[in-house]
């Protein structure tokens, strides 16, 4: 869809009546527990205060926002609210580790902290928030700082948050001193046990999001690359797999996908499309030197490209990852307003599961999904990153779409209205509480209610 129609949607306050989708929504849920069998939790309540539209029964905190000062002294809390993830502490608290995207001009940058600062000209990074069983905050500092543009990420198996830099600025470049474009390992209750070390051997890249095989400990990554060659699929083989903290930074070895046939994956537009004998093809260099990975030379079969690759998780035998649009206007092979793609590492088989749209019916105005999660009644979860109104989805295994959550921060003006995206969405350990981040302003909520 159109960025002129969601424009017109929230001009005229149209309801959103929800997202369309083709495909087999069962591939989605693998080895998780069934999933809701009606459409949701009934229509989205107007929020009095203005922040948050939740179904009757539901209710939000805000437990950080952009700008309050950081309960260690370091600092204000930054910006730009990205990726997170929820992790089980001590005594029924909860552990959140937050990405900021914050580029060199942002105005509320990660505060540098000794011991856990990588580039101090660089704004972004991490921050951590504990969390009693109820949700009040006990504790918010910084976990790693002196990065860049901290897009998404992922948990790894041995309980620490990978947070990627989804930039390739090198040393010189916008006042940066170090080259960036990596990943960085976070341990959510202590950060000074990783650091402020880059992974260098998964590669230098515009890093989206990361999930990993609990089996066999191989990282799958995601590459959002703004500009056509579009970005690749990735697997790292690490030297020491499912070692625990650190052991990432013993190294391994770097792959991308080849689709065989299969040049851009936008090219594909049925639901069910499969492809059987996937290659990873060895990245001639990645810590790309002089040229960007995606560039370089993979052979005369060349590699498989796909524009705006996103969200990225894990799910019973599977990966799965979003591309979440394709623009022909923009050099992809067609158009697309979102694609869920799983892919079977025991089978060596990519099979397109998810084809968001269409653009022709003004109620169904669903586009660019961004993060995604499995929620723990077996749902899924989906961070709408489009143009007007924005929404957390849920799916339900059946096929159905309901409205989660509508953000109500209006950052524009009452004529020309727009609402901060969705990020970060995850659910803590004992899947009582959806947390969900609000990029700008970069708000943090914790939303609590009848989940079944």
């Amino acid at each position: 869809m159109s960025a002129t129609r969601r424009q017109v949607l929230a001009r005229t306050g149209a309801s959103v009546a929800g997202i369309a989708f083709t495909g087999a929504f069962s591939e989605l849920f693998a080895g998780t527990a069934a999933a809701r069998g009606h459409a949701g939790y009934g229509p989205l309540v107007p929020d009095p205060a203005g922040l948050l539209d939740l179904p009757r029964g539901f209710r939000y905190q805000v437990i950080s926002r952009e700008g309050a000062p950081l309960r260690s002294g370091e600092g204000t809390v930054p910006g730009n609210h990205d990726g997170m993830g929820a992790f089980a502490g001590r005594r029924g608290r909860v552990h959140l580790v937050r990405n900021h995207e914050n580029r060199a001009s942002a105005r509320l940058g990660v505060p540098t902290v000794r011991g856990l600062t990588y580039d101090p000209a660089a704004k972004g990074g991490c921050t951590a928030i504990e969390l009693d069983g109820r949700n009040n905050v006990l504790g918010e500092r910084v976990a790693i700082a002196g990065t860049a543009v901290n897009c998404s990420g992922g948990l790894t198996p041995w309980g620490t948050w990978l947070t990627c830099e989804e930039t390739e600025d090198k040393a010189g470049t916008n006042g940066y001193t170090k080259d960036h474009g990596f990943i960085f390992e976070v341990h959510p209750a202590d950060p000074l046990r990783t650091g402020a070390v880059p992974l260098t051997a998964m590669g230098r890249f515009q890093h989206e999001a990361v999930a990993v095989d609990p089996r066999s400990g191989i990282v799958y990554e995601t590459e959002d690359a703004f500009q056509k060659p579009f970005g690749l699929f990735y697997r790292f083989l690490p030297n020491k797999p499912l070692g625990g903290t650190g052991s990432l930074r013993a190294g391994g070895a770097l792959e991308a996908m080849r689709v065989p046939g299969v040049p851009d994956l936008s090219a594909v537009q049925e639901t069910g499309a499969r492809f059987e004998g996937v290659e990873w093809v060895p990245v001639p260099d990645a810590q790309a030197r002089q040229t960007p990975i995606r560039l370089q030379d993979f052979g005369p079969k060349g590699i498989t490209h796909a524009q705006k690759l996103e969200g990225c998780y894990w799910g019973g035998n599977a990966v799965y990852f979003v591309s979440s649009f394709a623009r022909a206007a923009e050099g992809s092979a067609a158009d697309h307003y979102g694609q869920v793609w799983k892919y079977e590492p025991h089978r060596r088989r990519l099979t397109l599961v998810i084809v968001f749209g269409p653009s022709t019916d003004i109620q169904l105005p669903g586009e660019s999904p961004d993060n995604i999660c499995l929620a723990p009644s077996g749902g899924l979860m989906v961070c709408e990153d489009g143009n007007g109104a924005q929404h957390v989805y849920g799916l339900t295994k059946q096929g159905e779409v309901y409205e989660m959550a509508r953000g109500r921060q209006n950052i524009g003006t009452p004529q020309e209205p727009e609402w901060g995206e969705f990020a970060g969405v995850t659910f803590s350990p004992d899947g009582g509480t959806m947390y969900v981040n609000c990029y700008a302003p970069g708000t943090t909520f914790a939303v609590t209610g009848p989940w079944c």
